[in-house]
């Protein structure tokens, strides 16, 4: 059994930010980084399972601002490199929330000088930087809120909306790190603040060829196959439902009853298999027990 949970560990670690080998989680002993073990942040952010799923989800989101979609589609490697920009993007995650302060404003900085690299005009002539804040605050407010709406599913569905909001809070300090403004920091401003961004989203063939590449990207091995395919689903049944329609992206009522408990039944795995990740390493660092 130990072999088997030992494979298992070793092929989620390999989708993340820790196969880079570039951050020491676990030293030095004590350093509580931006946010500490008692954040609501490191719950949220700690779990795999729901972190894949509303990772899925917040990409799709974010490509329907034609900006954000504009910025990737002309800047970005992710045809040739879909499970670099992966290891990528998590390792900016796991480093903000997990690593010490010193790792984390290093990889904001660098973060940051990337952004100002990246410019462009989109289809119809609009410019774009991503350095924009504006930009940079949608980009926030899509990949958070489809956090935690995967937490909410997945992991913690009691989850208070006072904790939801202390959650929103302490991930904003991040998105005005990279220069966000106007960030949304409850529940209830996040929604209100997507309602409002409505107008500005559009769905075309290049929305949906990056929608596509995503949902069919091939997983890195036959074991991961299945597990990657029910995130994928999961990531689509976690939108909200404007956005799956502008995506033309829908389960039917059999797939959700196959794709839900299906997720469940993977995330009680993985949580028995993974003992190394960021957040297992952050907590021994701060001498705790990991507690998910």
């Amino acid at each position: 059994m130990e072999r088997v949970r030992a494979a298992i560990e070793r092929q989620v670690l390999g989708l993340t930010g820790i196969a880079l080998k570039e951050i020491d989680y676990e030293h030095p002993a004590g350093e509580p980084g931006l946010f500490g073990p008692r954040s609501v942040i490191w719950q949220v952010h700690g779990d795999f399972t729901s972190m894949m799923c509303g990772g899925i989800s917040a990409l799709l989101l974010q490509m329907l601002h034609p900006l954000a979609l504009a910025g990737v589609w002309d800047h970005s490697n992710f045809r040739e490199d879909m499970l670099g920009r992966l290891r990528r993007t998590s390792q900016f995650i796991s480093a903000t929330t997990f690593g010490t302060t010193r790792d984390a404003e290093r990889l904001i900085e660098r973060v940051k000088h990337i952004h100002l690299q990246v410019s462009g005009r989109a289809c119809d002539g609009t410019p774009y930087e991503a350095s924009d804040p504006q930009l940079l605050t949608w980009v926030h407010v899509a990949e958070c809120s489809s956090f935690m709406a995967a937490h909410l599913r997945y992991r913690r569905p009691g989850l208070a909306v006072s904790e939801q909001d202390r959650y929103y809070r302490e991930a904003a300090r991040i998105a005005e790190a990279l220069g966000a403004r106007d960030v949304p920091t409850s529940s209830a401003a996040i929604a209100d603040y997507l309602q409002a961004q409505r107008p500005q989203l559009c769905s075309d063939g290049r929305t949906r060829e990056v929608a596509n590449l995503l949902l069919n990207a091939p997983a890195p091995s036959r074991l991961a196959r299945l597990p990657g395919a029910l995130m994928m689903r999961a990531g689509i049944d976690l939108l909200p439902d404007w956005a799956a329609q502008m995506l033309g992206l829908h389960l039917s009522t059999l797939q959700r009853h196959i794709v839900r408990p299906g997720v469940h039944g993977i995330a009680r795995v993985l949580r028995a298999s993974v003992r190394n990740a960021a957040y297992h390493c952050a907590m021994r660092r701060m001498g705790e027990n990991p507690v998910l």
